[in-house]
């Protein structure tokens, strides 16, 4: 962790369409004297004077040039500051130099990444180099994969005080979520796809739920691949497109913090469709649907919705954990903009800001959770329009 720097933060990626949100919400909300001193990078000056003028930022907000294929100048961006941003995927193709840049000079590093094969990649070659050089790298800090490793954290918390120990089953469900895949979603899942293609041993990493975890696999997981009824909650559910990043992510968060959820834990990740032939039905429609968030119709990088899709979207997501006795702990996570976008760039720079302040987290290769637990919570609830609430 370095704290020398020019810059607090560095928004990489900000001429991007996630990037440019980000780099707006920080000239909204953190350009006060005591604020995080921030940037914006890009591959054009051109382009990053015209987005720091569009989303209002002062006139003096400092624009550094730093393109993914010229490694010399992304070397030239970190040493300017104590924390990169970075918006700038796929990650497999276009994150690899600027990592092990961060892990080599002390960087502090937060992304939006769902791409497990590359992090785990990432984690083989350069966690003990962070850890060595005192950088803290922190993937998946957008809706890819927050809201769910913090709604398993905050559902395991709830758990310990009424239950009086951690529940070795959580059930992640999505309840009502209103918003569009993110153009850099897909391209994540395409690259994912086409890595796969080219190296067949990739897709039992692909398919591993525990890939984040390297020298521990644990207990096996429901493959959360086809619709099926859910007893618990009396109602049918579907597969839920992110789960093959969520689960993962949550799956390190408890291997991160010396499984506090147990070596045995069992979580999945399905979208609630509800009750009877109705419910049933709609699963199926889910189901089908998935196949096509990457066919020719989908978003492109750089595509997204407009302000007032991006304001009127939420998602509503529920955790059950069960203990063995048959009691029941429900938490409800909400957020107020639509998941990909509005919401995400709100999570990963409070994300970024909470690490910033959390001088104790120890240097290495972190999910958000893992790092900053109930202290990102408190931030995410105060600043980014997020709930976390128990429900009867």
């Amino acid at each position: 962790m370095k704290s020398s720097s020019k810059f607090d933060i560095v928004v990489y990626g900000a001429t991007g369409f996630t990037g440019q949100l980000i780099a707006e919400y920080l000239a909204t909300h953190y350009i006060g004297k005591n604020d995080p001193k921030w940037a914006m990078a890009g591959r054009s000056l051109e382009k990053l004077a015209s987005v720091r003028d569009a989303i209002g930022a002062p006139a003096d907000t400092a624009l550094i040039k730093a393109d993914a294929s010229d490694p010399a100048s992304l070397k030239a961006m970190i040493d300017q500051t104590n924390a990169v941003v970075s918006t700038v995927g796929p990650y497999q193709l276009y994150g690899s130099e600027l990592v092990a840049a961060c892990a080599a000079t002390g960087t502090d590093y937060v992304d939006l990444c769902g791409e497990p094969v590359w992090m785990r990649q990432m984690i083989d070659a350069h966690e003990a180099t962070a850890q060595s050089s005192g950088a803290r790298i922190v993937f998946s800090c957008g809706f890819d994969s927050l809201p769910f490793e913090l709604g398993v954290f905050f559902c395991q918390e709830t758990a310990k005080k009424t239950l009086g120990a951690p529940v070795s089953r959580v059930k992640g469900r999505v309840r009502d979520m209103t918003a569009t895949v993110s153009g850099g979603t897909v391209a994540s899942m395409k690259a994912n796809f086409a890595a796969a293609a080219k190296d067949l041993s990739l897709v039992a990493l692909l398919r591993s739920p525990f890939v984040l975890t390297p020298g521990f696999e644990g207990p096996k997981q429901p493959p959360g691949n086809k619709p099926v009824f859910d007893q618990d909650l009396d109602a049918w559910t579907a597969p839920f497109v992110m789960s093959t990043i969520n689960t993962r992510s949550v799956h390190r968060s408890n291997f991160l913090m010396g499984f506090p959820y147990g070596k045995d834990f069992v979580y999945d990740e399905m979208v609630l469709t509800g009750p009877g032939e109705k419910g049933e039905a709609d699963a199926r429609r889910v189901a089908a649907a998935n196949l096509d968030k990457v066919g020719p119709g989908a978003p492109k990088p750089g595509e997204g919705p407009s302000k007032e899709e991006r304001e009127n979207g939420l998602y509503d997501l529920l955790f059950v954990g069960l203990a063995p006795d048959g009691r029941q702990i429900r938490i409800a996570v909400r957020g107020d903009r639509d998941p990909g976008y509005g919401s995400t760039a709100k999570m990963i720079a409070e994300c970024a800001i909470c690490l910033r302040e959390s001088t104790d987290v120890k240097a290495g290769i972190w999910t958000p959770g893992a790092a900053m637990g109930n202290r990102l919570i408190r931030r995410l609830v105060d600043h980014a329009g997020l709930t976390f609430e128990v429900e009867k």
